[in-house]
């Protein structure tokens, strides 16, 4: 079926940070000067944290290609035999900057790259002997199939993120790292989502549900804001999902609270403003959902309210392709209004 546009977000992916500041250290002082944010002119960036999980915001994107380059010439023979996991270790960071450059360019043969280095990551890391070491280079390698897999709607590659994941959670546990763990299920919760829109099957919405409520029991409002105002926002979504799916009001209506839940977090918290204008343009088309499907007059005038409201006030933090969703959904709400009046 044809589901309605809904927007999430995503957390900070802490690993392709950590290979940058990695590469920064093989670089001359004048190519790390390119790392540095521009922060002269402030300019809101309206696309800040829904442009996938290679997205980094405390570098430049500037220095990713001398980054790239420094760690290639690092991985040499001679440095894998005198010191395999440091080599290892120098895989893990070339792979997410592969990825990252992947995810700006659209290019699956950096992410396939990126695919490659961290398996060859794991020729070195093992469970038995480097269960951590082991554990994240999985979770890169899963956070990688992931994007190339949702980038292309092939199946293969989310079920290979998703066993990829499943095999983070044999030593990331909720008892030793809460917050690995609750990052993991979020991901799983991404995954299962993506899998289910391409197989069309509730199973994998069901299991996306479930991830993403794991998750919701680690995150919380005061040290990752961020991670929990995107759970409940991405979890709202498979439930908008489900609902059009399953042709159920009652899914909606908790997909509806979902959404309020992560625009509270994010006025709250004073996360970016898009964030909760990305929350509220959610939670208004699934209440335009819901009024199609209930054949519910007043829900159909609120829904008209609400896009009148978010493109007068908001205008200025929507993306342009989310403005021109606003615009159709309020000329669907207002023909559904005009509809049940005089039906």
């Amino acid at each position: 079926m044809k589901f309605s546009n809904n927007y999430i977000f995503y957390p900070d992916n802490r690993a392709l940070e950590q290979a940058i500041v990695f590469s920064i250290s093989l670089l001359s002082a004048e190519l790390a000067e390119d790392a540095r944010l521009d922060d002269k002119v402030t300019v809101a960036d309206n696309f800040l944290h829904t442009r996938g999980n290679f997205e980094q915001h405390r570098f430049s994107s500037n220095i990713l290609d001398s980054a790239r380059e420094a760690l290639e010439a690092a991985l040499t023979e001679e440095y894998r035999e005198q010191d395999p996991t440091g080599w290892a270790t120098t895989q893990n960071s070339l792979g997410n900057i592969l990825a990252a450059l992947g995810q700006q360019q659209r290019d699956a043969d950096l992410f396939e790259m990126a695919i490659q280095s961290f398996n060859n990551a794991l020729e070195v890391f093992n469970q038995e002997k480097s269960p951590l070491d082991w554990a994240s280079t999985q979770y890169n390698l899963g956070t990688a199939l992931q994007a190339l897999g949702r980038q292309q709607g092939d199946a293969k590659l989310l079920k290979s993120a998703i066993d990829a994941y499943t095999k983070v959670l044999e030593e990331w546990r909720r008892e030793k790292n809460p917050l690995e763990w609750a990052l993991t299920m979020h991901q799983l919760g991404a995954t299962f989502h993506a899998y289910g829109k391409v197989l069309k099957g509730n199973r994998n919405f069901q299991k996306s549900v479930v991830a993403y409520k794991n998750a919701l029991a680690e995150f919380d409002a005061d040290n990752t804001a961020l991670e929990l105002a995107a759970t409940h926002n991405n979890r709202g979504t498979v439930l908008h999902n489900l609902g059009q799916s399953e042709e159920n009001s009652g899914r909606l209506e908790e997909a509806i609270r979902s959404y309020e839940t992560a625009w509270t977090v994010s006025m709250e918290q004073q996360l970016p403003i898009h964030l909760a204008v990305i929350c509220r343009v959610n939670k208004a088309t699934a209440r335009g959902d819901l009024a199609e499907l209930t054949k519910d007059l007043s829900v159909a005038e609120e829904t008209a309210d609400d896009f009148e409201v978010i493109i007068e006030l908001f205008h200025a933090s929507l993306q342009p392709l989310c403005l021109k969703h606003c615009e159709e959904q309020l000329k669907k709400a207002q023909s559904l209004v005009q509809a049940l009046s005089t039906g």
